[in-house]
């Protein structure tokens, strides 16, 4: 099923619901009462803080377009590029650039504001993040009977092995480094 923005007037779009990893996001004292005066002094910057928050992954990244920012704060995407600029020189937020163009970026909370895990997992922050789509910036529309995409299996699985294969490689020991394998019993049972 294709997961996308939808907007209804006068609503602001809903995200597809994500896995529930918990239902806390941690801050400590001090920077959620900074936190409440940046709400004061620039509500887009404070108000885009929640939007990320609310949707960072694991490791308090989140990759997102301007446009989906714009979307889901309800405002225009040169307010979302002024909040943007708020947050990081506030050292609120690192942005890290995806592709040239500058619309799609890495944002990366500062694990001292919020937080979702142990803060041990945090120093991964760079590595991994949820990525934010939406449908009419495809190149072509998301096809809900589109085949399933071939999975590649992930360390510690074992893949089965199908079909003729090739023939096992035969090489000769080297000399003396000869193979000490432990002699077998010759009688089977």
């Amino acid at each position: 099923m294709a997961e996308h923005l939808e907007r209804r007037e006068g609503e602001r779009p809903e995200l597809p619901a994500k896995p529930k990893r918990g239902h806390f996001v941690q801050t400590d004292r001090a920077a959620h009462e900074a936190w409440a005066k940046l709400g004061t002094k620039h509500p887009a910057a404070s108000a885009l803080l929640h939007v990320f928050v609310a949707n960072v992954g694991e490791s308090n990244a989140v990759v997102a377009s301007h446009k989906i920012l714009s979307r889901l704060m309800g405002s225009s995407v040169s307010t979302v590029k002024r909040a943007l600029r708020v947050l990081e020189d506030g050292n609120w937020i690192e942005v890290h650039r995806i592709g040239a163009s500058g619309t799609v970026n890495a944002y990366v909370l500062n694990s001292r504001v919020a937080w979702t895990e142990a803060r041990d997992k945090l120093r991964y922050a760079r590595l991994k993040a949820d990525v934010l789509l939406a449908e009419d910036e495809q190149p072509k529309p998301v096809a809900d009977d589109k085949a399933a995409l071939h999975r590649l299996p992930r360390v510690g699985e074992v893949q089965i092995p199908a079909g003729d294969g090739l023939p096992p490689v035969s090489q000769p020991s080297f000399p003396g480094l000869e193979l000490a394998l432990p002699a077998t019993d010759s009688q089977s049972e």
